[in-house]
């Protein structure tokens, strides 16, 4: 078993549109990135690669190429996750916390778990979102939004030399 944490944050902006793990969420607010910035999809690639590693989304797709302009990050997910079946990897399971004082991610939280259990190509249960406030006690709860993942990936059986 291998385990692997990511942490992104970003920056409220308005013009832009809230997507947090797939799921456009309406609000007078976006995220600012390069793009989509979905802090919680960030976060869970990140884990994602740290568990296989494999380095990180700054490395692969970094915010000085065109191509990425933009982008869903849910496009940025299936491209991480073929890199880790590829290397014989399995996600067991991904522990998501998405920290903001506004809006309220409640009504969302079941489409998030249906959105990335499908796209991780895994039962809905193996996938966990959650949301918090920093009680406005963080600034970064207040002028943007962060999110933790932690994941487990099953490591290929490897054959044993004696």
């Amino acid at each position: 078993m291998r385990i692997g944490h990511g942490y992104d944050v970003h920056r409220l902006a308005p013009g832009r549109r809230l997507v947090l793990c797939g799921v456009e969420i309406p609000f007078e607010y976006g995220l600012l990135g390069h793009s989509d910035a979905d802090a919680a999809v960030h976060a869970l690639m990140d884990a994602l690669l740290g568990a296989a590693g494999l380095g990180d989304i700054g490395r692969l797709f970094p915010d000085s190429d065109e191509r990425f302009l933009d982008i869903d990050s849910l496009l940025l997910l299936d491209s991480v996750m073929e890199q880790i079946r590829a290397r014989g990897f399995r996600l067991g399971n991904a522990d998501i916390t998405i920290i903001a004082q506004a809006p309220k991610l409640a009504p969302y939280i079941d489409r998030m778990r249906m959105t990335l259990a499908a796209r991780l190509g895994v039962a809905p249960d193996r996938v966990n979102v959650k949301a918090t406030t920093e009680e406005n006690l963080g600034e970064v709860s207040t002028r943007g939004i962060a999110a933790h993942a932690v994941v487990l990936l099953e490591e290929p059986a490897r054959a044993i030399n004696l």
